[in-house]
């Protein structure tokens, strides 16, 4: 399918998916590659399999549903050699208006029912704000005030799924993929992102990635700096204490190393903190525009080191927020970005994580993130590059729309569906129902409208 001539968009759509293709692998792949990003761009309801067929190819919704149901559950090209041409594609468009100022890592939930998709467990739900059945994946985007792209992308597989071998057979999981935990898989996108030479920012985490102190540490230890979210208990060395130097030496055994406390020396919560500090450590700083106004909140900051199993870390800067009215801070951040940056910058740089949250929130209800309804590993990451794809699509097309103009994916070409259509599962016009769609990765080659 192609779109129609709307203001070059098409050509230009053209142009980008043949530059996927280059990496895609066989040539019957190029079709329903630009389906497939094509319908995910389209004002569909839902973004599965089946509605993405009828909006692509409405006269031949069965054979198109056969043919985007194996390249996105069974076909074996590579999520990360697509997701790194996407990035090719549209970084240089991302730095045109300015140059990459971070890596944010984070993590998105997708509620299900029952436990035969992959990676499906009992654990938090960012959608749903508590814990309950759902697949959870850890992103890494890179990101400036401009634009934010999802470079890498992977499921966490929970323990239960990765020590089970037939849930694993069943849906098809790598042998190469163990249990890692969530901050584990991230070390490992940054540590894929250095390899690929991406311009580097610093990393920006959220309490749940940025409380872990060997996570802190190893990001250090490649030569990033962090701002990093932290719960108010962690503790921390103020200005001007520090911790007493260890035991003398017996002569038995090994030579102590572990640095002490004493009661009039010990480290503090950073909440603890926080409320000793004067009031002329408070400013009120803005960071970005709003919707209806500037955006901004009090702040204090703090030169501090982290107490941890009694080694002495560097400096780092402590920043918190306690917002007027409120009872008390509400954020902490460790930051190890150069003891001379400014206030206003700091707080923009911990403040720039909102640009995941908006990249998720566009994935999900503009691109259908959370619609594939396969239950296979290599269909939950093909259907998610798809989605980043298409979506670095549109960030490459900002440019040419007005900021009052409508999102692009109502500018695309809308095609009728025949009259008698009917999607599986809904009911027919004499009360009776179609079959449910198949939700297997590996459909039979047979297997026909029902």
């Amino acid at each position: 399918m192609s779109l129609q001539d709307l203001d070059g968009s098409d050509r230009r759509f053209g142009r980008y998916v043949d530059g996927l293709a280059q990496v895609i692998g066989h040539v019957d792949r190029i079709g329903p590659l630009r389906d497939y990003c094509t319908g995910l761009m389209l004002p569909c309801e839902r973004k599965s399999v089946e509605p993405l067929a009828a909006a692509t190819a409405p006269a031949r919704t069965a054979a198109q549903h056969q043919s985007l149901l194996h390249f996105v559950g069974q076909a074996g090209w590579s999520d990360e050699k697509v997701l790194a041409k996407v990035c090719e594609s549209v970084l240089p468009g991302i730095e045109s208006r300015g140059a990459i100022e971070a890596w944010i890592i984070d993590d998105t939930g997708f509620p299900k029912k029952g436990t035969h998709s992959v990676g499906v467990a009992r654990q938090y739900c960012g959608q749903l704000g508590k814990q309950d059945n759902c697949q959870a994946a850890v992103s890494l985007s890179i990101a400036n005030r401009h634009a934010s792209l999802p470079v890498r992308y992977r499921l966490y597989l929970p323990r239960e799924w990765a020590d089970d071998a037939a849930r694993r057979r069943k849906a098809h999981v790598p042998e190469d993929i163990v249990f890692q935990t969530k901050p584990e898989i991230a070390l490992d996108q940054i540590r894929w992102a250095l390899k690929a030479d991406l311009p580097r920012g610093a990393v920006l985490l959220d309490a749940g990635y940025g409380n872990h102190t060997g996570l802190r540490t190893q990001i250090g230890t490649l030569g990033l700096s962090y701002v990093a979210g932290i719960l108010s208990n962690t503790s921390v060395w103020a200005p001007d204490t520090e911790p007493l130097p260890p035991k003398p030496w017996s002569g038995r055994g090994r030579p102590p190393t572990r640095l002490r406390r004493s009661a009039r020396c010990k480290p503090v919560s950073v909440k603890e903190l926080a409320f000793a500090l004067p009031k002329r450590a408070w400013r009120t700083i803005g960071w970005r525009e709003g919707t209806a106004d500037r955006l901004t909140s009090r702040f204090a900051r703090v030169r501090v080191r982290a107490a941890h199993r009694g080694a002495m870390h560097d400096e780092e800067w402590l920043l918190i927020e306690w917002p007027k009215g409120e009872k008390e801070p509400t954020k902490y951040w460790l930051s190890t970005l150069p003891a001379d940056i400014t206030f206003e910058r700091l707080v923009d740089l911990a403040k720039l994580r909102w640009r995941i949250e908006r990249d998720y929130q566009e994935l999900k209800q503009e691109l259908g993130l959370g619609h594939f309804e396969g239950r296979g590993w290599r269909g939950f990451h093909h259907h998610a590059t798809l989605c980043i794809a298409a979506y670095g699509f549109l960030i490459s097309e900002r440019e040419t729309i007005p900021p009052s103009g409508p999102r692009l994916p109502t500018r695309l070409a809308q095609f009728e569906l025949p009259a008698d259509y009917r999607p599986r599962g809904a009911a027919n016009p004499d009360g009776a129902s179609h079959s449910k769609l198949d939700r297997n990765d590996a459909p039979a080659a047979h297997r026909g409208p029902r």
